[in-house]
């Protein structure tokens, strides 16, 4: 169950940073990617700087993080 959780999360944190960032969304696959991923990156973020904070907001902040720097990606090329 806690799988279902850690997807359901990561998808609503793919989409609200999708949101954030571009005005949309990624569909609800690229939304879970980008939230599961965000979500790993958020998590060793607060933990280097000893932050603890909720599942979502760790999963969003990772994810914008995520998504900025592959718009740096996106512009370098």
């Amino acid at each position: 169950m806690s799988v279902i959780w850690f997807l359901l999360i990561g998808a609503v944190a793919g989409w609200l940073a999708g949101l954030i960032m571009k005005g949309g969304g990624f569909g609800l696959v690229g939304n879970m990617v980008v939230g599961v991923l965000g979500s790993v990156i958020g998590g060793y973020l607060f933990d280097s700087v000893g932050v603890s904070a909720g599942n979502l907001l760790t999963a969003l902040i990772g994810a914008l993080v995520l998504l900025f720097l592959v718009g740096l990606l996106r512009r370098g090329r």
